[in-house]
This record gives structure tokens, sequence and C-alpha cells, in this order.
């Protein structure tokens, strides 16, 4: 742990500037192509990098040590947001996509600490997964678990860590258990009979139809959940007709269900179906309901949180109360595999800058965070070479 943050210092005033550059030039889901090569070659230029590999179309796989044996990942999403950056920073987006998530920050740290793991002899291989497509479908961590790479490198452990607002700088949350919801996208059509504004009792209404649909499915989450589990079940697009004047055939309406009781999800899902259904045919009409599964909750290893605590503490950080929300990440997809952590590292608000919170287009946490998010990877990483853990993956699975 010594030796690697003493490098780690030595590769901080490179990391931020690749920080810097990485976000004045964002690349939305799918498009990350110059993101990922510059971060790679970043990396490579440590000198002492074992092997790359293209996987998911644009990211990448470097593992750093061993070329064979049990390996450590730590990731990084290559991903930015299709929204206009109003900070007023110097090195602010300009194309019309934005880290607005702390990607940026990400990548920076793992480049800091993959740099700084090649000066060193490594208790463990680490494997950096520079990865695409976290903040839209098709899941960039999805397709990499199914290309079974991570297995090819015996992967035991796949740390992550993720800037939050929420937290001062210095605190990070490092909770065991599901800190991050499973998402579902609902997408419902009602289909009426249209006609004159002036004449509903000759029509089927779907547009009313629809709001007694949407008004009725939040008992969905207030009658149908143990009030201890959360879940969000939001509606955020409705579309209907193009005339103030003329009552339309159809409705469509579009929303997303999010719960960190996985047990939950397929129950709730016919409760959805069930409630919209017959609400639909009580106003005369007819629904159809389709429920895209999404990502599966995020669930922390017990073991490796618990390993990580200590080494969190030592690197100086305050370890806070347990934190979880309904957001999501499809770093959740690699617990199909390995042992997992996702850690939420506090960041405070940039000088000059308003606080914001994620997907704010002010958002921009200060240079600074990279030191946190590195080490706290690093504290992961430490954690994960620990033999109780990286012993107890493989013929028995995570």
């Amino acid at each position: 742990m010594a030796a690697l943050r003493t490098a780690l210092d030595l590769e901080l005033p490179a990391a931020m500037e690749l920080r810097r550059r990485v976000h004045a030039a964002p690349e939305l889901s799918g498009e990350e192509e110059r993101t990922a090569a510059r971060v790679s070659e970043a990396i490579a230029a440590g000198g002492a990098v074992t092997s790359t590999e293209v996987i998911a179309d644009v990211g990448r796989l470097i593992r750093i040590g061993a070329a064979s044996g049990p390996s450590v990942a730590i990731r990084a999403e290559l991903d930015a947001l299709p929204l206009t950056e109003h900070t007023g920073s110097h090195d602010a987006a300009t194309n019309g996509a934005m880290h607005a998530c702390g990607h940026d920050v990400h990548l920076a740290a793992v480049a800091a600490l993959a740099r700084a793991a090649q000066r060193v002899e490594l208790p463990v291989p680490l494997l950096v997964i520079l990865q695409p497509r976290e903040e839209r479908p098709p899941s960039g961590a999805k397709e990499i678990v199914a290309a079974k790479a991570l297995q090819e490198h015996d992967v035991r452990a796949v740390i992550g860590a993720h800037v939050q607002p929420l937290l001062a700088r210095g605190v990070i949350a490092a909770t065991e258990g599901a800190v991050n919801a499973s998402t579902d996208e609902l997408d419902i059509r009602i289909t009426g009979r249209g006609g004159h504004g002036g004449y509903p009792h000759l029509t089927r209404d779907p547009v009313v139809a629809m709001a007694q649909v949407i008004v009725a499915l939040q008992q969905v989450v207030s009658r149908r959940i143990d009030p201890l589990h959360p879940a969000v079940l939001t509606i955020g697009s409705v579309h209907a007709g193009s005339a103030a004047n003329v009552i339309p055939d159809e409705a469509h309406a579009r929303g997303t269900l999010r719960l960190l009781e996985t047990g939950e999800r397929l129950a709730v899902h016919q409760e959805i179906r069930t409630i919209a259904t017959h609400v639909a045919e009580a106003f005369g009409c007819h629904a159809d309901i389709e429920i895209q599964d999404g990502e599966p909750a995020l669930v922390n290893d017990p073991l490796l949180t618990a390993a990580t605590h200590p080494w969190l503490t030592e690197a100086g950080f305050e370890v806070s109360a347990p934190l979880r929300s309904c957001g999501a990440d499809d770093f959740s997809h690699y617990g199909d595999v390995a042992r997992i952590l996702m850690m939420f590292v506090g960041v405070d608000p940039h000088p000059g800058l308003p606080p914001a919170g994620l997907h704010h287009p002010t958002f921009r946490p200060p240079d600074e965070a990279v030191r946190d998010v590195a080490l706290a990877l690093l504290s992961g990483y430490i954690a994960g070479t620990d033999a109780s853990i990286v012993g107890r993956v493989g013929t028995d699975g995570p």
C-alpha cells in the first residue's frame, strides 16, 4: 500500500492533466473511440503493460503484472452524457456532450493507479477495464461479461469508485449489500377510439385512460411493496394527439422501475401489467405493456467490502454510514463472475461553481477528486489481493 501510494502521488499531475483533456472532449455512449485510445495510451506510456486488448467495440482490457494467475480488476467508464456544459471552465466541452457524471475523474484515477502499478512489484496482477456504454444500452459491462474475458484473466474481484456530491470530500461510502437499484424500462400504449373533442361520448378516450393508469401505477410502490424496501416507479414521457379539440386513437407513455430488492422484480412486473390492463379496460380501451429488463441491482460483496474499510481509513478517509440509492449502474453485471465493490467518493464543488448533483450541466468536481478516487480504488485493490478473497473465488463462484 505504501509503495503504491508513493508511486501514485508521482503520477497524479499527469493524471489531472489527462482528466482535463478528457473533460474537454467528451464522447457519447458507443462513440468513445478517441477517449479509449487517449486513456489506454496514457497507461501504456508507463512502459510495463503486460497486455492490451480491445473489447466491447471500443473498450480496453489492460493487464499489468504477471501474465497469468488470479487478478483484481478496476473499472472506469468511457462515455459522457448528451448535455450542454454550463460550467464556464477553461476546459468546458463545446460539442453538446459532457462528463456530467464524473467519468472523466474515474478515467484519470484509473490511469494514475495503472501507471503507479507499473512502478512496483504487484502482489496480484491488476486488470484495467475501460468500459464503454455505461450511460446507455446496450450495456458495455454486460457485453464484457458475456465475452468471458474476465474469466480468461481469472478476475477474482472488480473494484469501482464513483464520485458522489452528496458526500463531503474525505468521506467514502463502502456499503455491503445492494447499493444501486435494478432498473427496467416500461412502455405502455393505450388504444381507444378517437373523435371530436366536443363529442366525447362517441369516443373511447385513451388520454383519460392513460392519466388514470399513471396515477393507479403509483400504488405499486405505495401498496404492493414493503415500505422498508426502496422502490421508485417514474413515468417520464407521455405523448398523445396533436390537436386540442381532437381525441386521439392512442396514448403512449414510457417510464422506469427501480428496485433494491431483486426478489420482488417479477412480481412487480406482473402488478404493472395487471393494473394497466384493467384500468384501460374500465375506460373501454386496450393496453399493451412492454417491460424491458435493464440492469440488475448492484450488490457489494460483504467480505470484499469489510476488507476494504481498514485500507480506506489508513488512507485518511472517513468511511460513511451505509449509503444506498435508486440510481443504477451496469457495474452490477460484473457480480455475475467475481466479487464486486462499488464505492461512493465524496467531492466538493469546484471553486467558483455552485453545488450541483450528478447529471447536471454545472457538475464539475475539482481535479483533486482524481486523487481521492484513485486512493479509493487502490484501497479496494489491496483488499482484493488478500488471500481470503482471492482464494475463495473460482470453483465455488463469487
